[in-house]
């Protein structure tokens, strides 16, 4: 098995994957826009340093220099909990000065667009911007503009990568391996940015993965990712090793796309009757915020297969380690 040395804190978890090329020791790009910018060997080495990162969580004292004399900028369009909160914490935790810009207070609501609110924080001289926008590419708009890396926190229905980072660094915790498995993604497929980050980054480390939804949430083409498409809960979840639930988000459809809430529960929900067909030792997986009773029953929710708050800790892991490793890795410390 290969293992990555770049880790901050010493050894490294064992990989499941096996590349072709030496492990990397470094991210390619300067920024984190998606996982499609990411090669497996990447991946891996994101992974393997949040496993390092995962320690700092068990100290007494849970904080290290790494990032001391670097800001970061959180700057959240959409409203979120996890997401902000876990970069927040993973900031703090790397002793970076954070500053958390309130859109809802800012001059965007005078009219000033993202560009030149970027622009202005700049002036400021951050190291980093993490961001969140409503609009596909929002991202990507100011890799090309601004000097500070940007880190992508989810852009419209486009990409959320560092979810799909900490939905790979939990299911590898429980199953030790990303490659054979099979990965049921069941729910609003085709307003989800999760759904875009999981499949990119599964099929690239040898997942195989199902979708499962009506057949108005399902996106045109996704097949040609290397998925296999169902409309039928049960063909999804059996013999499953993961079964992943996405949101209905209500707030992005514009029309019916199912007669109700009710009927979609019935249909698409997931029950402790659809669990039953997964593998017995199946994690049940969500990104939040859940709707109970509409895409997943609270006795899922809350039973003995769910890692849904685990997912969560996870995630501060995995941000640290993707801060640290723009930052330059161990190439910054040993700078420093």
């Amino acid at each position: 098995m290969t293992k990555s040395s770049s880790s901050p804190m010493g050894s490294n978890a064992a990989l499941d994957a096996r590349p072709a090329e030496p492990p990397a020791t470094r991210l390619k790009h300067r920024h984190l826009l998606g996982i499609a910018d990411l090669t497996p060997e990447e991946i891996v080495l994101i992974l393997d340093t949040a496993e390092a990162m995962q320690e700092i969580a068990h100290r007494p004292i849970k904080k290290v220099p790494t990032l001391r004399g670097r800001t970061v900028v959180n700057l959240f369009f959409e409203p979120s909990t996890r997401t902000r909160t876990s970069f927040e914490v993973a900031e703090k935790r790397l002793s970076a000065d954070t500053l958390n810009v309130a859109i809802a207070t800012s001059s965007v609501v005078k009219g000033e667009t993202l560009v030149d609110t970027a622009l202005n924080l700049e002036a400021m001289s951050p190291d980093m911007i993490v961001l969140r926008h409503a609009s596909s590419g929002a991202c990507h708009l100011l890799a090309r503009v601004c000097r500070s890396k940007i880190i992508n926190a989810g852009d419209g229905m486009h990409e959320h990568p560092t979810q799909a980072l900490l939905d790979a660094f939990t299911i590898r915790r429980h199953k030790g391996r990303l490659s054979g498995i099979k990965v049921a993604i069941l729910g609003d497929l085709l307003h989800s940015r999760v759904l875009r980050s999981n499949v990119l980054l599964l099929t690239k480390l040898g997942a195989e993965v199902w979708l499962c939804g009506p057949p108005t949430l399902v996106p045109t083409g996704i097949e040609r990712l290397g998925v296999k498409v169902t409309h039928v809960v049960d063909d999804a979840v059996r013999d499953a090793d993961v079964i992943m639930m996405l949101r209905i988000q209500l707030e992005r459809m514009q029309g019916a796309f199912f007669p109700s809430l009710r009927e979609y529960f019935n249909v698409f929900g997931m029950t402790e009757d659809r669990v039953s067909l997964a593998r017995p030792d199946v994690i049940i997986m969500h990104p939040g915020p859940m709707n109970r009773g509409v895409e997943i029953a609270s006795e899922v929710a809350d039973g003995p297969y769910s890692v849904i708050l685990e997912q969560v800790a996870n995630g501060v892991a995995v941000r640290m380690a993707v801060l640290y490793l723009l930052a330059g890795g161990a190439e910054h410390e040993t700078a420093a």
